[in-house]
């Protein structure tokens, strides 16, 4: 799995995977020109729709329909060192559901890979190297 990031201007930053892109920058106020959503709103779409994934999944394997349904996710920062410290996920099902069915999309959602990325610390190895631009 490969993202590639490319400087364009300001605070703004494309993002590329597979062919698809992305525009990262920061608010007015962070000096950005709001043009997209910020890393740390990245990892919060990320963790989001990994869950909504796994929820949607278990619906449609009991062929329970998931129109409708969204997911908020909430972070609450931290110091020493900044960070995002404490999330929390809310998925909405919209109609009657079975507690059941309730359970087993929270546990199907649990299984998300981000979330569980995050739960055990990942090794991150960090380089920074001069490269030749070729004109």
């Amino acid at each position: 799995m490969e993202v590639k990031v490319t400087y364009k201007s300001g605070m703004r930053y494309e993002a590329e995977a597979r062919g698809h892109k992305v525009i990262c920058d920061q608010p007015i106020d962070g000096g950005g020109e709001d043009s997209g959503m910020t890393p740390p709103e990245f990892l919060l779409v990320s963790l989001g729709t990994c869950a909504m994934y796994y929820a949607a999944n278990y619906l449609r394997i009991q062929k329970l329909p998931s129109d409708g349904m969204t997911l908020t996710v909430e972070a609450e920062k931290a110091m020493n060192p900044p960070r995002l410290a404490k999330f929390r996920i809310v998925i909405d099902i919209p109609g009657e559901v079975e507690e059941r069915h309730l359970e087993g999309a929270r546990r199907s959602a649990e299984k998300c890979l981000v979330k569980n990325s995050m739960l055990v610390t990942p090794e991150i190895e960090l380089s920074v190297r001069a490269v030749q631009v070729v004109a």
